[in-house]
């Protein structure tokens, strides 16, 4: 197995796995590349996506959304299937945003509560956090399940990392990290940073996944406000070298202490290839 600290991680969907063939002399060896858990694609599709990524010399990690979960018959079938092609050291766990769940599991604590993860090697459990709030849950139970979370997975043993959902407020992110280590909170953080894309790409999932755009971020990243609805103007870049500047400029104003162990999770919005290439550049600056 490489090195679990990887500067970044990446992401893909089992539909857009030809993206890593693409990427793959761009990609270091041993990163980590998470698959997407998404309604409208098939176990089969995850699982050969996790085979060509181990393929490629990279480290699978399924997504295991526990409301797309049918059963917990549903939920061995899909690992037993991952272990059989892939050998995955590492998982990531989240409750998914369906409105109704598809199974008995209506979020990733009663997933973890039935033990699954016993009967596997996995070396390293991912759990999610969100900067900015979540548009569903209120903040005080995001809280009180991180926290959940964090002690069931280290009484057990487990490895455990924090993985952001991206936002587009710097300020918010720092100020959410030093919170979070105010808690005592020390393990890893990947903060979730989306990569150069069309404007409007960044606007689109933003509003499939709750994030906020603030006026500041609109007008220092490339937005527009147009007939008073905020869009990107038409081919306009997000300036993702803009946010990760003012990102890491906020990062590197905290103490140790309250930055803690803090590396990066690569939203390839704008292409695979493209964006390993940025933040490939970035990281050797």
């Amino acid at each position: 197995m490489h090195d679990i600290r990887a500067p970044y991680t990446l992401e893909v969907t089992g539909k857009a796995i030809a993206q890593i063939e693409d990427a793959k002399d761009a990609i270091p060896a041993g990163t980590p590349i998470n698959i997407a858990f998404l309604g409208n694609e098939h176990h089969s599709q995850r699982v050969n996506a996790a085979s060509v990524i181990r393929a490629g010399g990279f480290e699978p990690v399924p997504i295991i959304s526990s409301r797309r979960l049918r059963s917990g018959e549903d939920r061995d079938q899909l690992i037993d299937a991952l272990f059989a092609v892939a050998s995955p050291s590492r998982v990531l766990l989240v409750g998914g945003d369906p409105d109704l769940q598809a199974g008995p599991f209506e979020n990733s604590m009663e997933l973890m509560s039935t033990a699954f993860l016993d009967g596997y090697d996995i070396q390293q459990v991912g759990i999610v956090a969100y900067p900015e709030g979540h548009p569903k849950i209120e903040t005080d139970i995001l809280w009180d399940s991180l926290r959940w979370k964090l002690g069931f997975l280290q009484d057990a043993g487990r490895d455990v990392e924090i993985t952001t959902q991206y936002a587009l407020d710097p300020e918010s992110i720092v100020e959410w990290l030093k919170s979070l280590r105010s808690e005592g909170i020390t393990v890893p953080v990947r903060i979730g940073v989306p990569g150069p894309a069309k404007a409007s790409t960044i606007v689109g999932y933003a509003r499939q996944f709750g994030v906020n755009i603030t006026d500041d971020a609109a007008e220092r990243y490339g937005v527009a406000t147009v007939d008073g609805d905020r869009e990107f103007d038409g081919d306009r870049q997000f300036g993702a070298d803009q946010f990760l500047d003012d990102l890491t400029a906020g990062l590197n104003r905290l103490s140790n202490e309250d930055r803690g162990d803090v590396l990066f999770h690569l939203y390839p919005f704008g292409g695979m290839a493209d964006s390993v290439r940025w933040i490939n550049r970035r990281l050797a600056n």
